[in-house]
């Protein structure tokens, strides 16, 4: 079982100064990039998101009130554990009425893979898998995920888990979780 601890994730700052990301997951790809990330940011001021041309991104405001993201000049107010997908490459910029923002990212590249995310109640009684291509990250509440039967483990706020169909790991507890799943994309001639 693999858990992402987010106490261990270094913070990267942003070339504009905004604010710093958390990966907490990627494949790279050919170019020397990626064709998907995972992470989360924390948006200190207001100001231009950078451009991802060719990738699609889903947004979820995960700490915080509200969000005020212009794609292309089209205002989006966007309310916590709300996703909210776009064009990666549009020209973002963002603006914080009512103080910083923290949110979850999923980054992928168009026609190869579609990224989701969806927020959940967790239940105690009845525990949540994750699949192989999923990441689940416990937002709020207290959580323990388990494998195979294994003794449980205690999560942290933002700790993830990555997923696996061989033998999924179940999340119990009170709060809410992030699913988010990577789905690779059939090719079409």
């Amino acid at each position: 079982m693999q858990i992402i601890r987010f106490a261990e994730l270094k913070a990267e700052p942003w070339r504009n100064g905004g604010g710093v990301t958390r990966e907490i997951a990627r494949q790279g790809s050919e170019d020397g990039g990626f064709d998907w990330r995972v992470s989360i940011a924390d948006i200190a001021k207001a100001g231009d998101f950078s451009a991802f041309a060719g990738m699609e991104r889903v947004l979820t405001v995960i700490e915080g009130e509200l969000l005020l993201l212009s794609v292309d000049g089209a205002e989006q107010p966007l309310e916590k554990y709300r996703p909210f997908r776009f064009d990666g490459g549009a020209a973002t910029a963002a603006k914080l009425p009512t103080g910083d923002i923290r949110d979850l990212n999923v980054i992928t590249r168009a026609g190869a893979y579609k990224g989701f995310t969806s927020i959940i109640e967790l239940s105690r009684k009845r525990a949540h898998p994750v699949f192989e291509g999923q990441f689940g990250v416990l937002l709020q509440g207290q959580a323990k995920v388990s494998q195979g039967g294994g003794e449980p483990v205690e999560l942290g706020r933002y700790d993830a888990v990555a997923g696996s169909d061989a033998d999924s790991p179940e999340i119990l507890g009170r709060g809410f979780l992030a699913v988010v799943s990577i789905d690779a994309q059939e090719a079409t001639n």
